[in-house]
């Protein structure tokens, strides 16, 4: 096999597949096309591309080697998770070698007494809380796929969910890195303490998207459990009542723990799935937790009630056991899944806008759905503004992929225009990067490619991702692929 990517000096021999076959052994290299045809698209299914390479390291000394052998060979990699990434984080542009870090999945350490656990880049998010149950601690960043994405992937995306709110995103809960720099060194930055006296680049290297190098380890730190909670449902007749709840309970001095929205479409998904009970008449829900000492959380949840019923909530519910608020959560946590009931593709949009702005974006996505003739469903995290909706297709009709790409765009763009951005918590990946200089200046753009330079100097590792000036390779790539996108941006 020789197979030539997109890039001139990029060929994958069977000698190269050879050298990485004696470093990852026992079937760890896939090269053949109908393997590979796994991993052409992450969760951001509109883009795809096929890998020439898939390997599957199991520690990071098999990842260092791997890295030296591709730059040898001149050759791009990219990292990849559980593939959850839903703006094309993992998308092998051009090409090369895919990075599987889905083996490496070790929770290396547990420390209660000083708070934080320390991880290989594969492990499930959830299976972290799970490890810590009955512990007193959990792991407070929980993205809606926290079933199924890795800490990887949370740290290359920063990822939020609905807990965040109260607790933040990922990076607030990241002490430490140990990566595989694309120039080949094993490098730790942070650790147990922090950052200590000295710059923050952990930070920085949070939220790169995989292109200052490759996670083989990660310090978080652990969060003590509250003492109480309570959990509430909403329920409105109007979407404008829904949000300006939101904006009372914000500005009442309240922040919950969790304060989500979903609107009529996603709510009978979910009723049709699991059962909860969900009035199927009402035009949106609000899920709100709140949590804390006990004779907090009871005034905080009964001033909440007041708000939203002063609002226009015909009701507001309040979980009475754990396995109520479980089911709440359940039901939240899989909105995702339950899609597949409404439409055989979707592609969901990652925008921001301040909270006051709310009503303004959802009547404006509204309009954007009937002008294009696409359903657009919403469930999204309220209490901080960050947006997703969710635009209901079919992949396999070239129009209705167009058509998806044109609203997606104007979505984003009046995001932009109600003073917000174009993603919260999934990234830039490729799906986003013609937004990039409507959000930065050029000198803005210039310092984020300088220090991308001081990461990745060759644009080797993860390139066609973040930035504008990512390559050529990256906007020829879904030129390629969808000749309509570029007039869509």
């Amino acid at each position: 096999m020789t197979t030539t990517a997109s890039s001139a000096e990029c060929v994958i021999t069977r000698e190269f597949v050879r050298e990485l076959a004696a470093i990852v052994t026992g079937a760890r290299v896939l090269d053949s096309r109908d393997e590979l045809l796994v991993y052409e698209c992450d969760g951001y299914i509109v883009e795809k591309s096929v890998p020439d390479v898939v390997v599957f390291p199991e520690s990071a000394a098999e990842v260092l080697a791997i890295v030296k052998v591709c730059n040898r060979h001149r050759i791009p990699f990219v990292p990849r998770g559980a593939g959850t990434s839903l703006a094309g984080g993992c998308l092998p542009v051009g090409g090369g070698v895919m990075i599987a870090l889905t083996r490496m999945r070790q929770i290396v350490e547990i420390n209660h007494r000083d708070r934080y656990a320390v991880v290989e880049p594969g492990v499930v998010n959830i299976n972290l809380t799970r490890a810590l149950a009955g512990s007193g601690f959990h792991y407070a960043p929980d993205p809606s796929s926290q079933g199924a994405c890795t800490i990887g992937g949370n740290v290359a995306t920063n990822s939020g969910g609905p807990h965040t709110l109260k607790y933040g995103v990922t990076v607030n809960h990241v002490l430490g890195v140990e990566y595989v720099t694309p120039e080949g060194e094993l490098i730790r930055i942070g650790g147990p303490c922090g950052r200590g006296n000295s710059f923050d680049l952990t930070g920085l290297f949070v939220g790169s998207e995989g292109t200052f190098g490759i996670v083989t380890k990660v310090w978080v730190r652990i969060t003590r459990n509250p003492a109480a909670y309570r959990t509430m449902l909403a329920i409105f007749d109007s979407i404008d009542d829904t949000t300006q709840a939101i904006s009372n309970i914000i500005g009442a001095g309240i922040v919950p723990a969790a304060l989500e929205m979903m609107d009529k479409g996603i709510v009978g998904a979910l009723e049709e799935a699991f059962h909860f009970g969900f009035p199927l008449d009402a035009e949106a829900v609000l899920l709100i937790e709140v949590d804390g000492l006990d004779v907090a959380v009871d005034a905080e949840a009964e001033t909440i009630t007041r708000l939203c019923k002063e609002t226009g909530a015909r009701e507001v519910r309040l979980s009475k056991t754990e396995e109520e608020r479980a089911l709440l959560w359940k039901c939240r946590k899989q909105a995702f899944g339950a899609i597949g009931r409404l439409s055989p593709s979707y592609c969901t949009q990652d925008g921001v806008v301040p909270r006051t702005r709310l009503p303004e974006i959802l009547r404006f996505i509204a309009e954007v759905g009937e002008r294009y003739g696409i359903r657009i469903v919403n469930v999204f995290h309220a209490g901080d503004g960050n947006l997703h909706p969710i635009l209901l297709f079919d992949e396999r009709n070239a129009e209705q992929v167009r058509q998806v790409m044109l609203a997606s765009n104007e979505i984003l763009s009046r995001c932009i225009a109600l003073g917000g951005s174009v993603t919260g918590e999934h990234g830039i990946g490729v799906e986003k990067i013609s937004f990039m200089k409507d959000l930065f200046t050029e000198d803005d753009l210039a310092v984020m490619e300088d220090v991308r330079k001081v990461f990745n100097p060759d644009g080797r590792c993860s390139p066609g991702k973040l930035l504008p000036t990512a390559g050529a390779c990256g906007m020829e790539h879904i030129e390629r692929s969808h000749p309509g996108r570029k007039a869509a941006m």
